[in-house]
C-alpha cells in the first residue's frame, strides 16, 4: 500500500517521448567526401514531440581535440527565425529554416583544413538543461575517386545473356512442339484414309458388293 502522499515520479508521467524530446540528426548519410574548393552543405535537423523555446544550437569544429565554434543562435519558439545567427568562421553561411527544423550551414571553397568532425549541438530549456547532438564527418580530396564499373557491366552481360538464352529456348521449345502437333495431326489424317480404303475393299458399308449368278 502505498501512502495518501506518495506520488509517481515526474519524469514518468511525463511520458516516454520526453525522455529524449529533442533529437537532432544529420542525415542517414553524415559523413561527405568533398573535392578541394568546392561548396558542401552541411544538414543538420532537429525535432521535439513536447515543442521548444528557445531553443539554443550551435555548429563546433573539432580542430585536432580543439573544439571551435563555427556558428550559434538561439530559436525563440516552433518555426520562427532566429533573430540574429553568429558565424565565427570565414566561409561559412546558415541556410536554415525553422519552418522546416533545419539548422544547416554551407561551406564555401573548401580546403584541406575543413577536413574533419563537426557537430551540430542543440539544447531546449523545456528539458531542464539536457543536450544532443549529431555528428557529421567531412573528408576534402583533390579529386574524387572513379567508381569501377568493370564488375556490375559484367554481371549485366552475364544477366541479359541468360535472358536472351532463355527467350531463345522458350522459342525453340514451341517452334518444336508446333512441328511435333502438325507432324501428330497429318498421322490421323493418314490413319483415316487408310481405314477407309480398308473397309472398301473388305465389302464393309459403303463398298460394291458383287452379285451371285443364280
Amino acid at each position: 500500500m502505498f501512502s495518501k502522499g506518495w506520488q509517481y515520479p515526474t519524469q514518468y508521467t511525463a511520458g516516454v517521448c520526453c525522455v529524449h524530446a529533442l533529437e537532432m540528426s544529420t542525415g542517414k548519410i553524415p559523413f561527405l567526401e568533398a573535392v578541394n574548393g568546392s561548396t558542401v552543405l552541411l544538414p543538420c535537423t532537429y525535432a521535439s514531440c513536447i515543442g521548444i523555446t528557445n531553443l539554443y544550437f550551435k555548429w563546433e569544429f573539432n580542430d585536432n581535440g580543439t573544439m571551435q565554434k563555427v556558428a550559434d543562435s538561439v530559436i525563440p519558439t516552433d518555426h520562427v527565425e532566429p533573430n540574429k545567427v553568429n558565424v565565427y568562421r570565414e566561409r561559412v553561411e546558415y541556410v536554415g529554416s525553422s519552418k522546416e527544423n533545419n539548422i544547416s550551414i554551407l561551406l564555401w571553397n573548401v580546403t584541406f583544413e575543413d577536413a574533419g568532425v563537426y557537430t551540430c549541438f542543440g539544447k531546449n530549456p523545456k528539458e531542464k538543461g539536457k543536450n544532443h547532438s549529431a555528428f557529421f564527418t567531412l573528408y576534402v580530396v583533390e579529386e574524387l575517386r572513379e567508381v569501377d564499373n568493370t564488375l556490375t557491366i559484367i554481371i549485366a552481360s552475364c544477366v541479359g545473356g541468360f535472358i536472351a538464352l532463355l527467350m531463345a529456348f522458350m522459342l525453340l521449345k514451341n517452334f518444336t512442339l508446333f512441328v511435333l502437333a502438325k507432324i501428330e495431326e497429318k498421322n490421323k489424317e493418314c490413319l483415316v484414309t487408310s481405314s477407309g480404303i480398308d473397309n472398301t475393299e473388305n465389302g464393309l458399308s459403303g463398298s460394291k458388293s458383287t452379285p451371285k449368278k443364280a
